[in-house]
């Protein structure tokens, strides 16, 4: 799975994402230095003008001919797209403490607050910041007060934690990361990643690396001797415990070293789950045999070891149990070859992404481009409605503008489509942001809840409702608004919802972006037990974001979905007649 997966971008040429990440850093390390604040404001409304213009970087010729953007903010434009880089942001680096960023993820700080911190109390870190409030010496501030210190010091205590699991988003650096690695060192014969996330949980304790080789001290000693190390937790014969930083996030990881006669047993063992390994062992204790990591044991002793799972499952007289479904259900007698459990070569689409006409870093054609390289058929443009203004939503004008965009490139095309769309909000008080005339000319009408979040269940549901039952609506995205360990999302009535959608043939969306993998494996397998339609897109912002589809599609197959349930997986002349049949 995370070999397709460029959580870290492959690519070094700056997009326009980067660009402007770059800027609002240079305006915060001002804003902490207590620079001028028109010098300030100038980095942030480059920015915007940046964001603004619905061109790729690509084609802005000249910068400085854009209006908020005078010639030194435009050097540092150019430097960063020719050199991916630039001086002013490389020096502010080295004289800003790196301890002060990390705070800007308190609530109620930014870089004109951390300034003050910095330069009036000397703080420099989460720690020093900490013996500042607790020493009242933050509330003498102006500008803070008790209040923010007592706030700030709750922060800091939440900040400090380390919770029992990570969520998928925050273990992928570590391991796209470490199979590279891996899979560079010569004694290591072959190797898999196991436990909860080869199950596709949206959260793990920890990552499982299991390793074939026959000369496990050499491994060992090469793995003890890798960056990121922040602690050697264990450094045994056959197993090493270390824990490894990447950003602010500690990933605690075991490597198992086994022979490679039991590589598919301890594989089979280590994945999981733990309900799952019971099952197994009481189906091989019906048969006078004993299941361990390091094979399969008969009474008589003789002991049988696999090549492969598949090899494992089929002394038991059971087909390959695919590892999202290892959860010691009913897998063993539900899952057999015949069920057609969704597959990544199923996917013909992706219907939910944003280019440079709003919040992307992509435009529409190299969009396209990475879209046809995967494989695809057919694909939907659905940048966000005017309501999301942070976003750079489209006013109605601009849609029609961009719809033209995509008509002139289908028309260049004789092997793909390009459907037209938008993500258009459910506003607070349930109506929608488009009127009918708008959305009537749009093929693809997705809607989604991005405001209002505290409003009760009732409320909630009055507004997805609403958008079910506009003819032009064919799908709501990401139903729950949740963030995996950031935010639990807005109050859903999940049974109501999959009613009216089956009701409406309105399609739910599986984000399969990892913060969000919405809807969750559990809500999946009930809407495709009542018949409702589904779609598994990447909500993507960056050409590596469209690599998140492996991930949708290991949520969907811990959801059972198959290959029907999902829409894009149809040929583009049907999705067509779907997503028009009601209007």
């Amino acid at each position: 799975m995370e070999e397709k997966l460029s959580e870290v971008n492959s690519m070094s040429q700056m997009n326009k994402k980067d660009v402007l990440n770059a800027l609002e850093r240079i305006a915060v390390y001002l804003e902490i230095k207590g620079e001028n604040a028109f010098r300030v404001s100038a980095y942030r409304k480059a920015a915007q003008a940046l964001e603004r213009d619905e061109r790729p970087l690509s084609e802005i010729e000249d910068p400085s001919k854009l209006k908020g953007i005078g010639k030194g903010t435009a050097g540092i434009i150019n430097d960063l797209l020719e050199e991916g880089e630039t001086s002013l942001l490389k020096e502010l680096e080295k004289e800003i403490p790196d301890g002060l960023l990390p705070l800007l993820k308190l609530p109620g700080l930014g870089g004109k607050k951390i300034g003050k911190l910095y330069q009036q109390l000397e703080v420099t870190d989460a720690g020093t910041l900490r013996k500042a409030c607790e020493a009242g010496q933050v509330q003498e501030l102006d500008g803070f007060g008790k209040k923010t210190e007592q706030k700030i010091l709750e922060a800091l205590e939440e900040l400090g934690k380390r919770p029992d699991r990570l969520a998928l988003a925050q273990v992928l650096p570590a391991a796209f990361d470490l199979r590279q690695r891996l899979a560079s060192i010569d004694e290591i014969e072959r190797f898999e990643l196991a436990g909860s996330f080869r199950r596709g949980r949206e959260t793990v304790k920890d990552l499982d690396f299991i390793i074939s080789t026959e000369d496990p001290k050499t491994v060992g000693k090469r793995l003890v001797s890798m960056d990121h190390i922040t602690e050697i937790i264990g450094h045994g014969d056959t197993k090493v415990s270390l824990e490894l930083q990447y950003g602010d996030i500690i990933v605690p990881v075991d490597f198992r070293m086994v022979k490679d006669e039991s590589f598919a047993t301890t594989l089979h063992h280590f994945t999981g789950s733990k309900d799952h390994n019971v099952l197994m062992r009481q189906l091989a204790k019906e048969r006078d045999e004993k299941i361990s990591e390091y094979g399969v044991e008969e009474d008589t002793g003789t002991e049988h070891h696999f090549s492969t799972e598949e090899e494992f499952f089929a002394h038991f007289g059971l087909p390959y149990i695919p590892p999202e479904l290892r959860e010691g259900m009913d897998e063993l007698e539900r899952y057999d070859e015949k069920y057609e459990l969704i597959e990544q070569d199923d996917i013909r689409a992706d219907l939910h992404m944003h280019t440079t006409w709003s919040d992307g870093a992509q435009s529409i054609k190299e969009m396209v481009n990475v879209c046809r390289d995967k494989g695809y058929d057919y694909m939907a443009i659905t940048d966000h409605s005017e309501y999301l203004k942070v976003a750079n939503g489209l006013t109605a004008e601009r849609l029609k503008r961009q719809h033209e965009e995509i008509r002139e490139l289908n028309e260049s095309m004789k092997d793909f489509t390009i459907f037209t769309g938008v993500e258009m909000d459910i506003l607070p008080d349930g109506t929608l942001d488009y009127p009918d005339e708008v959305l009537k000319e749009v093929d693809f009408v997705i809607a989604s809840i991005h405001s209002s979040f505290q409003q009760s269940e009732r409320k909630i549901m009055d507004r997805l409702e609403n958008a079910c039952r506009n003819p032009h609506v064919a799908m709501i995205a990401h139903p729950t608004g949740r963030l995996i360990g950031r935010r639990k999302g807005y109050p859903v009535d999940m049974e109501r919802l999959l009613e009216v959608a089956k009701e409406t043939g309105t399609i739910l969306e599986l984000n399969a972006n990892p913060h969000r993998l919405d809807l969750s494996a559990e809500w999946l397998k009930k809407a495709q037990d009542k018949g409702v339609k589904l779609s598994i897109n990447t909500d993507a912002h960056r050409f590596d974001m469209l690599d998140y589809m492996t991930l949708g599609i290991k949520t969907g197959r811990r959801g059972w979905l198959k290959q029907e349930t999902v829409v894009n997986t149809w040929p583009a002349d049907r999705f067509k007649k779907l997503i028009w049949k009601n209007r």
